[in-house]
């Protein structure tokens, strides 16, 4: 029976051995980004805990020795469960609890993978009120102990929902009656210190590089620009994103 244990070199934490993997994934399995396991094993235990993960969605793979060893320096039992330093809630409450914050708004993002950047969106959504944030389950930044410092906290205070298929998820919120919107600088993108802002609203932001997908752009009702008075190429997701936040709760306020 093992508890958890940090990586200090990438903020990782790490539930090991089959009882504690087990019973997180039974209580928690919102938590678990992946279950890895020793390659080769196969044994009642092993399969119980499989079958949690596929109940739950939850991947898992089986890696060598040497590679679940790195994960943890200690007596894993052969299975090791990487998880976030925070607790998820379900897509449905946070869109039934948004109208009632005192910023209907919950900013979406689509494969931002820069923990420093997610954790200063949250610090912006949560200081300027904002409903909470969805973030994408697969090729999003980890939402480990360094992304929890860079919100300066907020990501424990912030509803947070993770969706394994976010054009599923942007159809759910169309679903709700929320208004959706993309910030991209695209031909008949509106000014958004111009266009009519409605809430309750969902705001989505992209890659570094690749921005929205369009896939899920094509699911927006509208997209958002923002206008600058020099010629630049862009700004970074976070500074956009905290430009587009204060705008809305500078309209709401108003």
């Amino acid at each position: 029976m093992q508890e958890n244990d940090r990586d200090k070199k990438d903020s990782k934490t790490y539930v090991v051995g089959n009882k504690p993997v087990k019973e997180l994934l039974e209580s928690e399995p919102s938590r678990v980004d992946f279950v890895a396991f020793r390659k080769g094993r196969r044994d009642g235990g092993m399969e119980e805990i499989l079958e949690l993960c596929r109940k739950a969605g939850v991947p898992f793979r089986s890696v060598t020795p040497k590679e679940l060893d790195f994960m943890y320096r200690g007596n894993h039992q052969g299975v090791a469960a990487r998880c976030a330093a925070l607790s998820y809630v379900s897509l449905e409450s946070l869109l039934e609890s948004a109208p009632s914050a005192p910023l209907p708004l919950i900013v979406a993002l689509d494969q931002v993978q820069d923990t420093g950047n997610v954790g200063a969106i949250a610090r912006t959504v949560y200081a300027m009120g904002g409903a909470g944030l969805i973030v994408c389950q697969h090729h999003g930044a980890y939402l480990g102990a360094g992304a929890v410092r860079a919100s300066a906290g907020a990501l424990n205070l912030l509803p947070v929902a993770k969706a394994g298929n976010l054009a599923a998820a942007i159809k759910d919120c169309v679903n709700y009656d929320y208004t959706v919107y993309c910030a991209q600088a695209c031909e008949g993108a509106l000014d958004a210190f111009r266009a009519e802002l409605r809430t309750p609203a969902v705001l989505i932001l992209g890659n570094e590089e690749k921005g929205v997908r369009p896939g899920v752009s094509k699911l927006c009702h509208e997209s958002l620009r923002i206008p600058l008075l020099r010629d630049f190429d862009s700004l970074n997701v976070s500074n956009a994103g905290a430009v587009l936040v204060a705008e809305f709760a500078r309209r709401l306020a108003g």
